[in-house]
């Protein structure tokens, strides 16, 4: 079959949409990224929160009207929301074949061959197969590897380890295999993810094992950037520090969720936190590794934040100066803690309150990012727009998809995946404009 697999959410779901591609090229299968030319549409959903919960809906619904038409041959939906709505899809959308939960994406191939409707799901704790070959578009110089599958912390406001399962950790050995086929496969950029990437080996080695894990990855050839997402600030150690201080492949930057910044909030949400840590831990990174470029997601409006709270929020954020940052209007899910808690805030105050905090941040990139003026950066080409007449890329400070770009001219035709030096002459809010001239 032509199969066309639409993945939606995270990263991480990203890696398991790959593996799945990987399957079924295997199998014979065709693949495309055209939905009006396939026979079969994969979508591998998301259910975090509410709008990605809606976004996976409206995908589903608009495969199933394809298939009505006849012009559709197989629908599957897998992934987080599969999981948690496994019986709801079947029911309310029979034109669904399969279903298939987190931890069963390895029977996608089968689930194609089906003439009528199954579910498939396996417990939670399994761990798919690491070894399966993952499918990337050609020229793909950016690749991310999963380090681990689910969660341990239980925040009162996330479903993940109801449809995620608990913390299991890949071991090394895979880990290493795998990053040393994508680097075969032309990956620059390794970006490490997780539900928490600092607890890594926890439950395989008994101890945190994530500064080993990097050493090892930092000796195979042809990777050039290695970058850290998903790191819980009370995870963080003085050895991963030192690691990420010492290797040159490590990029200096740092993705640490910390959701707030108001004791009595954090406390509600689960976390393990407090304000005081929290700037403890700020210091001690910008200490120990200068330079280091910091990214938070923050969320607002969460059951019982009061005006106060909102304002705790807001000083941390000025006196805390990230170089990158989201926030997420809290989104109320069923089945867990936060939905249940008294105080619950009405949509536009959460809504508010995110548009004041990302105006404050707005300012604070503007003037971290007029400071590169002048400035050299090793800049990895991610493409050219041909309209513009301009290289777009990134500098160590910025993640694919979520951070700020570098649009630059150059004097000598560049190809993707490659690292250039570049002065910077300009700069907007979270963009930066440069010039290579050699």
């Amino acid at each position: 079959m032509k199969v066309c697999l639409i993945s939606l959410g995270c990263d991480k779901n990203l890696v398991d949409s790959e593996k799945m591609l990987g399957l079924l090229r295997d199998a014979g299968h065709e693949i495309t990224d055209d939905e009006n030319e396939a026979e079969a549409i994969i979508i591998n959903s998301c259910c975090f929160i509410h709008d990605a919960k809606e976004e996976s809906i409206e995908n589903i619904i608009a495969a199933a009207e394809r298939k009505k038409s006849g012009v559709l041959k197989r629908l599957v939906v897998t992934g987080c929301l599969a999981e948690r709505y496994a019986d709801e899809i079947r029911k309310e959308i029979p034109e669904v074949d399969a279903v298939l939960g987190t931890t069963a994406w390895e029977s996608v191939t089968a689930a194609l061959k089906t003439k009528k409707g199954i579910t498939k799901k396996r417990e939670l704790s399994y761990l798919p197969d690491p070894k399966v070959r993952r499918f990337q578009a050609p020229g793909n110089h950016v690749s991310y590897l999963k380090i681990s599958e689910g969660c341990n912390k239980h925040c009162t406001y996330c479903v993940i380890p109801s449809v995620r399962g608990p913390y299991r950790s890949f071991s090394m050995e895979e880990l290493v295999a795998e990053a040393s086929e994508l680097a075969e496969a032309g990956a620059k950029e390794l970006i490490l993810v997780a539900q928490d990437t600092t607890v890594y080996g926890v439950d395989l080695y008994g101890e945190k094992k994530l500064p080993e894990l990097l050493q090892r990855l930092c000796k195979i050839d042809g990777i050039e950037r290695i970058r850290l997402m998903y790191c819980y600030p009370e995870e963080i150690t003085d050895e991963l520090i030192a690691v990420m201080k010492e290797e040159p492949k490590i990029c200096k930057y740092l993705d640490m969720p910390i959701q707030h910044a108001s004791d009595e909030i954090l406390k509600r949400m689960g976390r393990k936190t407090t304000e005081k840590e929290l700037r403890t831990v700020l210091r001690k990174l910008r200490k120990e590794i200068p330079g280091i470029a910091l990214r938070t997601t923050l969320i607002t409006g969460f059951p019982g934040e009061t005006e106060e709270d909102m304002e705790k929020l807001k000083k941390f954020v000025v006196s805390g100066k990230f170089d990158r940052l989201g926030v997420f209007p809290y989104s109320k899910e069923e089945g867990t803690p936060a939905a249940v808690m008294k105080n619950q805030v009405p949509k536009r105050i959460r809504v508010r309150r995110k548009n004041e905090i990302m105006r404050l941040q707005r300012d604070i990139c503007a003037e971290k990012a007029k400071k590169c003026i002048g400035k050299r950066f090793d800049v990895m080409v991610d493409g050219f727009l041909p309209g513009e007449e301009v290289y777009v890329g990134r500098t160590y400070r910025d993640a694919p998809g979520i951070d700020g770009m570098v649009y630059f001219t150059a004097n000598r035709t560049l190809m993707s995946g490659e690292t250039v030096s570049v002065r910077i002459t300009g700069a907007g809010e979270y963009d930066l404009i440069g010039e290579i001239k050699e």
